[in-house]
């Protein structure tokens, strides 16, 4: 009996591994066809329209005139300004923040170990509700910890309304989200140092290298790939600031950003006409700065 050439067997393999792999890759693509790119897609096409809640369809199609009038609204610009205020801030040092600690306790042994990644990861699994519950009855202005601990101590004379006043309010956000954004990186830059080439290191210190010259020479470069992760997902997280804006403020105060504005304007505003195209030009916008910082994070992240 004659059997099969080998290579007719072979394609014969590669197509039945290749079709079995897309199958189990099909439950994936569809969720991410149905809720990433379509949505993508639907939010450009209605930013270039007149859309809200009542009217049927699409609307009508306006063309770029909803991203030419969000650079004549102030209440936007005020809103982006807060927002890059929030990223340029919380990201460098939430990056900072992290790799200090890491850098002191991925050292440690056992229990003691896993305690600091407990206690530091610990608000990254708590939901954002009780976060913020929390953080709202420490800045409160008659019961507060921080006006009780402040005036105790002396270093201020009458009560100060963190969240409602506005030379405050901004920062008292921007506290919240460094405390609840460093527990991820601080994990990852656990793992990333314990996995540093520890010859490399016993023979820089060997040739006499100091601790500085070893982190900067040898440890950094090695870091740089979960740097890199670190810097993207704390930028859009920065950028997506909303839950707390919501909360907390509910925009007042001088704390509206750009996801709570898209949120205020779509769903707070729809007995006027064309916010739901609107808003989604400003999720548009938001975008593609995302993207673009981003973009510049590789691209300086490589050079390196």
């Amino acid at each position: 009996m004659a059997k099969a050439p080998k290579h007719t067997m072979s394609r014969a393999l590669v197509r039945r591994e290749t079709i079995s792999g897309y199958l189990f890759l099909l439950p994936s693509l569809i969720f991410f066809l149905g809720f990433v790119v379509f949505p993508m897609v639907y939010c450009i096409i209605l930013s270039l329209t007149d859309a809200n809640m009542y009217t049927e369809g699409l609307g009508n199609f306006v063309g770029l005139e909803n991203f030419i009038d969000l650079w004549r609204d102030s209440v936007f610009l005020e809103a982006l300004k807060n927002t890059f205020i929030i990223v340029v801030v919380s990201v460098p040092t939430v990056c900072a923040f992290s790799l200090w600690v890491s850098s002191a306790i991925y050292k440690l042994k056992g229990p003691l170990l896993s305690a600091f990644r407990c206690i530091f990861y610990l608000p990254v699994v708590t939901g954002s509700v009780a976060v913020t519950v929390v953080w709202k009855w420490m800045f409160d202005n008659y019961t507060g910890i921080f006006n009780f601990v402040l005036k105790g101590t002396g270093l201020i004379d009458k009560n100060i309304n963190w969240l409602g006043d506005s030379r405050f309010a901004l920062w008292c956000i921007i506290l919240i989200l460094f405390t609840t954004s460093v527990g991820q990186p601080i994990v990852l830059y656990v793992s990333a140092l314990g996995n540093v080439d520890a010859t490399l290191v016993e023979a820089a210190k060997v040739d006499g290298a100091t601790d500085l010259q070893v982190f900067w020479r040898i440890k950094w470069p090695q870091m740089m790939p979960t740097t890199l992760y670190i810097l993207v997902i704390t930028t859009i997280n920065s950028f997506q600031c909303f839950a707390l804006i919501q909360l907390l403020t509910s925009g007042g105060s001088g704390t509206n950003t750009v996801m709570y504005y898209i949120y205020y304007t779509a769903f707070k505003l729809t007995e006027q006409s064309g916010h739901f195209g609107y808003a989604n030009a400003m999720g548009v916008i938001l975008a593609i700065f995302i993207g673009l910082l981003s973009a510049l994070q590789f691209k300086l992240a490589k050079e390196k």
